[in-house]
């Protein structure tokens, strides 16, 4: 076991940095498995030597942030453990300007940062990771951000209506009823981006779609910024139908987890197959994400590397 301290300035100062209820604390605690306590103007902690070397950065960072900006949240302390984790201070990627007033989106993980990164420098992206990573919600940041600044003129978000175990046609509805499921994870995200007002005028105006990709066919599509969510359970001859799309202007980011394809057996994913197939193209990169990326409940973190750990068996 090892301890070390950290002096703070004032109690004003320590409460900042507990969060309200411990909860900063808390969260450091359970990310590092170490003991923090706070006695005459000093915080103590114990636990292991690599834990305790690990939390007194966490807090040495988000002394110095207080410090800078007066406040914690929540995702400061997230950012933080993820910086020390990683070794890579996602924090210094530029932030992400989205339409809410104020709201800013930065990674979380260095593996987000470079997600972001690549979408800055390319016009294609091809994302892949696991559950919870931030591929869709990063995505439809940037294309909101780039239409805040009228680099483009709309924003096209794609999903596959690929059935995962359940049949389409005896969903309730007429076929929008029945696709809107398909597409709901896209507008979820979008509406964290925008008000609600705002985006139900772009949907109407047809600056923000979104479709399934079998609507995608015969398009051209100038200016956008079109999303590829799910891409996974695209076949071949459908991911180069969504990638010939592109036209003048336009930016494409595709996502999708390879580990969760819902074809019929023996059907290649597109997504695997343009991985392979655009690799070394000019202007084309991929990026892959890892369970060190997921940024929900810390345990879905602990799920995926659970299914990841077993092969599948047979009942």
């Amino acid at each position: 076991m090892s301890e070390t301290t950290i002096s703070v300035v004032s109690s004003k100062s320590l409460l900042t940095l507990f969060g309200a209820c411990d909860q900063h604390v808390r969260k450091i605690r359970d990310a590092l498995g170490v003991n923090i306590t706070a006695h005459n103007g000093q915080i103590q902690i114990e636990g292991p030597p690599q834990a305790v070397a690990s939390a007194t950065e966490v807090l040495e960072r988000l002394q110095s942030h207080a410090n800078r900006h007066g406040s914690l949240g929540v995702e400061d302390v997230t950012l933080a453990l993820a910086a020390v984790r990683d070794g890579n201070p996602p924090s210094e990627s530029q932030p992400i300007d989205v339409f809410k007033p104020g709201r800013q989106i930065r990674p979380k993980s260095a593996g987000q940062a470079r997600f972001i990164e690549a979408i800055r420098l390319n016009d294609i992206v091809l994302c892949y990771g696991p559950a919870g990573t931030g591929k869709t919600y990063l995505a439809v940041a940037m294309a909101a951000a780039a239409l805040k600044r009228e680099t483009v003129r709309k924003i096209v978000l794609v999903r596959p209506a690929v059935e995962a175990g359940e049949s389409l046609g005896y969903l309730p509805g007429d076929l929008q009823a029945k696709i809107n499921p398909y597409l709901r994870p896209l507008m979820d995200a979008l509406h964290e981006m925008m008000d609600h007002d705002l985006i139900k005028r772009y949907t109407e105006e047809d600056v923000i779609e979104v479709i399934p990709l079998a609507y995608m066919r015969g398009r051209t599509l100038n200016e956008a910024f079109i999303i590829l969510d799910e891409a996974q359970n695209t076949t071949v001859s459908q991911m180069k139908m969504f990638l010939t799309r592109m036209g003048a202007g336009s930016k494409i980011v595709v996502s999708g987890d390879i580990t969760q394809i819902d074809l019929p057996p023996n059907t290649r994913s597109g997504l695997v197959d343009a991985l392979d197939r655009l690799r070394g193209i000019q202007g084309i990169v991929s990026v892959s994400l890892t369970s060190a990326d997921i940024v929900r409940h810390p345990l879905v973190q602990r799920i995926v590397d659970a299914y990841d750990s077993r092969p599948k068996t047979k009942r």
